[in-house]
């Protein structure tokens, strides 16, 4: 029995259930799927671009999602030289490809490696190492909203040792798939926290986890995940996100190596977005798609003409940043309109 085969033979109980609530909904996804196409488009749209924003700000873009859906809308090559802007379209067009084609991808070596490529396809500053396992060394950072580097996690595999760790980890997640023994959530869980153990690539190897994980979990038969984006979780529980990579990490290559930190975390993530996705199933209106502080903002402009970002927070004890997420999730339901621009920008209900 290798390590990783040790990583997921005696996990408690409390995972299994976890795991059973999972495919519950997962079934009720899939046994009650009324919405129509339009519908299901849309919110795939609405998916893309804030999986995109999220998955991009947990390393440290700034791009809000509003920005990340216009930025898609046509904006030319020319436009093209912000750093941000570079990772985000690739971001956003590897996920699009995943969401429309997953059936049709081999989950190999050649794959990874291809997706990195893709996903860095348009960043100027990693044109030299796109696409190829690292040459140097890394280090697995925590970043604060600002892109600072806030500590040190750990240490890495070895550059050296790159290529033989990455056809070890691969190969075993073929042979688990096939074998179809062990649950596949636990196996993409224990394949996600030692690929970013391993940290293959110069960079990208965050952005790369999350693009990984919707695939293996599209291929796996979770069919909701192209409808509510699970990156956005992690972005609204990042420093738990942080922790609970440390926690299972640095017991790896010890005498009592444990994932159960980051399997934990991980299907509570996945529950959530489980969960999420039931519940557009049985939306009869717009106030059960809302979170609460949404709700707030929605009702807010209800009541009123129209208002801008300022003044619904100041009315409504809203966070200003908040506001503007709500704003962004309105507009993309085409449920508000936005009236100006600049810091004369308003929003009334539409």
């Amino acid at each position: 029995m290798n390590n990783l085969d040790k990583r997921i033979a005696d996990l408690p109980p409390s995972l299994y259930r976890t795991l059973s609530q999972i495919d519950e909904l997962n079934g009720q996804w899939k046994g009650g799927l009324n919405l129509s196409p339009q519908m299901l488009g849309r919110l795939k749209q609405s998916a893309l671009a804030t999986s995109t924003g999220a998955s991009t700000r947990i390393e440290g873009a700034k791009l809000s999602d509003e920005e990340v859906e216009t930025l898609m809308r046509g904006l030319s090559m020319q436009k093209m030289r912000d750093r941000d802007a570079q990772e985000v379209r690739g971001y956003y067009e590897t996920l699009r490809m995943i969401f429309d084609s997953y059936h049709d991808v081999d989950f190999t070596e050649n794959t990874i490696l291809h997706l990195h490529n893709q996903l860095l396809k348009y960043s100027d500053k990693d044109e030299r190492h796109k696409g190829q396992y690292k040459h140097l060394e890394n280090e697995v950072q925590m970043k604060d909203q600002a892109g600072n580097v806030l500590s040190v996690l750990f240490k890495t595999t070895p550059a050296y040792l790159t290529p033989k760790a990455m056809n070890e980890l691969v190969g075993w997640a073929q042979n688990q798939v096939k074998a179809d023994v062990n649950h596949p959530l636990i196996v993409i869980s224990a394949f996600i926290v030692e690929f970013l153990k391993i940290h293959p690539f110069v960079d990208g190897n965050g952005r790369l986890s999350r693009i990984l994980t919707d695939l293996l979990l599209l291929q796996a038969g979770y069919a909701y995940v192209p409808y509510v984006s699970h990156e956005k979780i992690i972005e609204d529980s990042k420093a738990e996100y942080y922790i609970a990579l440390r926690k299972s990490q640095t017991t790896f290559d010890t005498k009592q190596e444990s994932i159960l930190a980051w399997a934990e975390y991980f299907l509570n993530v996945i529950l959530e977005q489980a969960k999420q996705a039931v519940a557009l199933l049985t939306a009869e209106d717009i106030e059960k798609l809302l979170s609460p502080q949404q709700l707030k903002v929605w009702t807010y402009l209800g009541k009123v003409r129209e208002a801008t970002p300022g003044v619904i927070a100041e009315d409504t004890g809203v966070a200003r940043p908040t506001v503007s997420q709500a704003l962004d999730r309105l507009l993309r339901m085409k449920k508000v309109e936005r009236i100006g621009q600049g810091s004369t920008t308003r929003y009334r209900k539409l």
